[in-house]
C-alpha cells in the first residue's frame, strides 16, 4: 500500500498528484497550499518518500495502486489526476487501464516517442544513482528543478529514504515507455501541458498525444521548462484548477502548435 498525504476531507472535489522521479509527494506543497477548494491527495509513488519499502515493478502495478487509493478514499469513487515527469505516465496508463476513476487530467513532461541512443540514458540512471542523495546531487537537482533555496533541506531530506534500486527501475521504464495500446479509446478530458522550454522530444510527443486522445487539448506554459510546477506554481496551480473546474485556462498558456 502506498503512503498518502492528504490535505483536506471528502466533502471537496478530489485531485490526486503523482510526482516524478527521484523525489516524492512533497514536490507539490506549493499547489497543495493554494488549492484549498480541492481535496488534495499525494502518495509517494513506489520506491519514493514514505513509500520507499514498496518495490517499483511497473506503470501498470503502480497505476492499479493508485486506482486502489481513489477508490479507498474518494467517496465517488473518481478523482481528478495531475502527473508531472514520472507521475504523467503513471497518470496516461491510470487513463488507460482504470478510466472508471478518473473524472479530468492533467499530463505534463511525457515522452511516448521513441528514445535515441536509450541504452545511454539507462546506462546514466545507473551511473548518477549513487550519487543521487549526495548534497551535490541534491543541489544541482534542486537547481534545475528550480526550488527555492528557503525549500532545498526539505527537498534534499525527501531524497533519503529513495530506493536506488527502484529509482533505477521506474527510469528503466520511463524510456521504454509507449502508448497504450488502448489510447484512442481513453475519453476522460486530458490536458497535456509543458514548459514552453521543455525537450523537443517532449513537446513531439504532446503533438502525438493531442492526435490520439479524442478529448485532448495541448498547450504551454511561457518561459519555463520541464519542472514548471516549481518555477512557476502559482500558474501550475491556476492551470489544475481551471481545467478541473472546467473554466477558462489562465491567459499564460499558449496553444502547441501542431507540427
Amino acid at each position: 500500500m502506498l503512503y498518502l498525504h492528504r490535505s483536506s476531507g471528502p466533502n471537496l472535489p478530489a485531485v490526486i498528484f503523482l510526482h516524478a522521479i527521484g523525489t516524492s509527494g512533497w514536490m507539490w506543497q506549493e499547489q497543495i497550499e493554494q488549492l484549498t477548494d480541492f481535496d488534495c491527495l499525494i502518495p509517494d509513488l513506489p520506491g519514493h518518500g514514505h513509500s520507499h519499502d514498496v518495490r517499483w515493478r511497473s506503470f501498470e502495478q503502480t497505476a492499479d495502486l493508485v486506482a486502489e487509493i481513489i477508490r479507498k478514499n474518494v467517496p465517488a469513487g473518481r478523482a481528478h489526476v495531475v502527473g508531472l515527469s514520472l507521475g504523467a505516465y503513471v497518470g496516461l496508463t491510470l487513463l488507460a487501464r482504470h478510466p472508471s476513476v478518473v473524472e479530468r487530467a492533467v499530463l505534463s513532461g511525457i515522452n511516448v516517442l521513441p528514445l535515441p541512443n536509450r541504452w545511454l540514458i539507462d546506462a546514466a540512471a545507473y551511473a548518477i544513482a549513487p550519487l543521487i542523495k549526495t548534497r551535490l546531487f541534491a543541489r544541482l537537482n534542486a537547481r534545475a528543478l528550480n526550488i527555492p533555496a528557503d525549500r532545498f533541506e526539505a527537498y534534499r531530506q525527501s531524497l533519503q529514504p529513495l530506493s536506488i534500486r527502484d529509482f533505477i527501475g521506474a527510469s528503466h521504464d520511463a524510456s521504454a515507455f509507449s502508448l497504450p495500446a488502448n489510447a484512442a479509446a481513453i475519453q476522460t478530458p486530458t490536458m497535456l501541458v509543458a514548459g514552453e522550454h521543455e525537450h523537443p522530444l517532449i513537446l513531439a510527443s504532446m503533438a502525438r498525444l493531442r492526435q490520439v486522445l479524442p478529448n485532448s487539448q495541448a498547450r504551454l506554459a511561457k518561459g519555463v521548462g520541464h519542472a514548471w510546477n516549481g518555477e512557476r506554481p502559482d500558474l501550475f496551480a491556476a492551470t489544475v484548477k481551471a481545467w478541473c473546474a472546467q473554466r477558462e485556462l489562465p491567459d499564460e498558456l499558449m496553444n502547441l502548435t501542431m507540427q
